[in-house]
């Protein structure tokens, strides 16, 4: 077994998870910035391109995917993340099965081309920004920022935008303590965790104002906001 072939099975080994996603084929350059930009907003990460779901090494199969690559880094995402490519050309040994971990493939996918042939998969490995947010050009035309939770882009909600404006403020901003932040914790303090929408309406805020605050105390670690359930929520930190 080849080295590159030796990494690249280390690799789908792990799975998908926070800083990695399989590609099995691009055919949409918008929808693959929506990667980008989540790798880009949270911990950076890696897209292994030509590997299916169930870790099958299938391979890029044509030149226009590699130029969809670039188009999604490039021209579909904003700023223009910093991103690498690297191109593993690699011989699956005859006796490797079709999946590294052992699951059939799916009934939508294309016959496999022989097990001896050359495949061609590409790592794109995209760094956590320090100009975020990165926004994914979407196929209407708007710009939507994207962040990955476990094996998932989510939309980025209105708060996590605030922190990120709130990050390229000068350095050493205080901290004010005022009746709106006093409002909105107490507030948080009658319930465990509550969506943006009940904040709002409890503590009778204005909604960017409302937004603005969470930002700031999520910033200075006295609230914390989770993903469930398909919705953020937010809880003073314990």
């Amino acid at each position: 077994m080849s080295s590159d072939l030796h990494y690249l099975l280390g690799l789908i080994s792990e799975g998908e998870h926070q800083q990695q996603d399989f590609k099995y084929r691009v055919e949409d350059a918008v929808k693959l910035a929506r990667s980008v930009s989540a790798f880009a907003n949270t911990d950076g990460g890696r897209l292994l391109i030509g590997v299916r779901d169930d870790g099958y090494l299938s391979g890029v199969r044509s030149e226009e995917e590699i130029f969809m690559m670039h188009q999604a880094a490039y021209r579909y995402c904003k700023p223009e993340p910093s991103i690498k490519f690297d191109t593993y050309h690699v011989a699956p040994a005859p006796d490797m099965p079709n999946s590294t971990r052992h699951t059939a493939p799916s009934a939508h996918h294309a016959p496999a081309p022989a097990h001896h042939s050359i495949r061609t998969i590409v790592i794109a490995t995209v760094p956590r920004s320090e100009h975020r947010p990165v926004y994914a050009i979407d196929g209407d035309g708007q710009r939507r920022a994207y962040i990955r939770i476990a094996d998932e882009n989510i939309l980025a909600s209105p708060v996590h935008l605030a922190i990120w404006r709130e990050e390229q403020r000068l350095q050493g901003t205080s901290f004010t303590y005022g009746d709106s932040e006093r409002k909105l914790m107490s507030v948080m303090g009658s319930e465990q965790r509550q969506t943006l929408n009940q904040l709002v309406k409890r503590s009778r805020l204005p909604r960017p104002h409302a937004i603005a605050l969470l930002a700031r105390l999520i910033r200075f670690g006295l609230v914390q906001m989770k993903h469930e359930n398909q919705q953020f929520l937010f809880s003073l930190v314990e």
